[in-house]
């Protein structure tokens, strides 16, 4: 009996090369994903801009498969950051459907990533924060951070209905896909942490009840977008804060989440108090790994069948490639690097290196260097360049991005503030 041949083992390129088909259907032309970056590219009334076709545009040119947005927010009383985007009702649908098109225009898929900041909102960018409960920051950041006031039963059953009509009118502007950010501090991540949320009711306590908001979002959505449109959630592995959100509770929170058809979980880890998401916090032994967070990739895996992606610390075409070819994910997340070279998945499809390498941005001061914000606010700036038209910096300085971001979020937190009142 004449033996088979034997397929030839794809190149690294061709690993990444291959296109992904989700179980509702969906089509994903190869396995390199944009994980979520915060643009703050909307106008100071929190409207989409020509700068966000402008950037959309050039990743979509730039070859990448999956592309989620930055946080775009349910509600304009709560804002991460000024310039965020809101979506509350349709009034913006004509840039909304500009934006998708941009996004899309190269055959990849475009996909909103929706939010609620929680209290993880910038002191007087907002009237008030809110949160699963009156918990506050830790105390060398608390004068960056409002103390929340904790949602009423009503107002939290509000948001759950806000999160889907936001989901219904992407998939009306033409985005091909919604995601819920869970991860990161942010409001989903707040009522998953036993930290965060102290609550006795139905909405808190056990990990089943911590985990009743997300699958009640989830639920909703659905209901607003349709059995085929793919609904995905960006999910910490944990929140590396003591007393928080643990690997084990994400697993069960996993679970729960393919239980009720979830199509696309990105793995990340870490927040604001506690950012390993940006590899500052992580020991060199977990760096030289690449991807940070891999052992819980394949966990998770190993637990349950859902189509993985995974964020934070690939660095090289054989990492990214090493990870998809052994099964253990099925998108490499990558946000920074995209920042710095907005064409590198051509790069990498094309069997090249990155030509930046990803470094940590430090100020030398060592409280703001240990802040998820630094991070923030260097790459915010590096799209605003692409936004403009122009291109990123990758050695530009820390110091001088923190200095000039500290000044612009002033001014833009005073104008966003002076627009409500008036």
């Amino acid at each position: 009996m004449a033996s088979r041949p034997k397929t030839a083992p794809k190149s690294p390129a061709q690993t990444l090369a291959q296109s992904f088909r989700l179980p509702n259907g969906v089509a994903v032309p190869n396995r390199l994903a944009k994980s979520a970056l915060s643009e703050a590219l909307g106008t100071m009334d929190n409207r989409p801009t020509e700068r966000l076709e402008r950037l959309y545009a050039r990743w979509a040119d730039g070859g990448i498969g999956l592309c989620i947005t930055g946080n775009v927010m349910i509600d304009r009383r709560a804002l991460g950051e000024p310039g965020n985007v809101v979506v509350e009702d349709e009034s913006d649908l004509p840039a909304l459907r500009r934006w998708a098109a941009a996004g899309t225009r190269r055959g990849g898929q475009l996909w909103m990533q929706v939010n609620h900041p929680g209290k993880q909102s910038p002191k007087g960018l907002n009237r008030e924060t809110v949160s699963p409960s009156a918990v506050g920051f830790r105390a060398d950041m608390a004068a960056f951070f409002a103390m929340p006031r904790e949602l009423t039963d009503a107002e939290i059953e509000g948001l759950i209905q806000r999160y889907g009509n936001t989901a219904r009118i992407a998939k009306k502007a033409g985005f091909t896909g919604v995601q819920i950010h869970g991860a990161h501090g942010y409001l989903v991540s707040q009522f998953l942490s036993p930290h965060h949320n102290r609550r006795s009711d139905r909405w808190g306590g056990s990990a089943e009840n911590r985990r009743r908001f997300v699958l009640e979002v989830l639920a909703e959505m659905r209901r607003q977008v349709g059995k085929d449109f793919p609904i995905g959630i960006k999910l910490n592995s944990a929140d590396f804060q003591r007393g928080g959100f643990t690997e084990d509770e994400s697993l069960d929170a996993i679970r729960a989440l393919v239980e009720a058809g979830i199509d696309l979980v990105e793995i990340s880890g870490g927040t604001y108090e506690a950012p390993a998401m940006t590899g500052i916090t992580q020991k060199a032994s977990t760096r030289s790994r690449e991807a940070y967070f891999l052992e819980f990739a394949e966990k998770v895996r190993a637990a349950v069948k859902v189509p993985l992606m995974l964020t934070g610390g690939f660095r090289s075409l054989d990492g990214m490639a090493q990870a998809v070819g052994d099964g253990a994910i099925d998108f490499v997340g990558l946000g920074r690097q995209l920042a710095v070279e907005p064409d590198v998945p051509s790069r990498l499809l094309a069997g090249e290196e990155p030509r930046h390498s990803i470094r940590p941005i430090v100020t030398g001061i060592g409280m703001v260097d240990r802040m998820g914000l630094m991070e923030v606010a260097w790459y915010t700036r590096q799209l605003r360049r692409i936004g403009d038209g122009g291109n990123p910096r990758p050695r530009e300085s820390g110091l001088q991005a923190f200095a000039i971001g500290m000044i612009e979020n002033g001014w833009n937190t005073f104008r966003t503030r002076r627009l409500r009142a008036s």
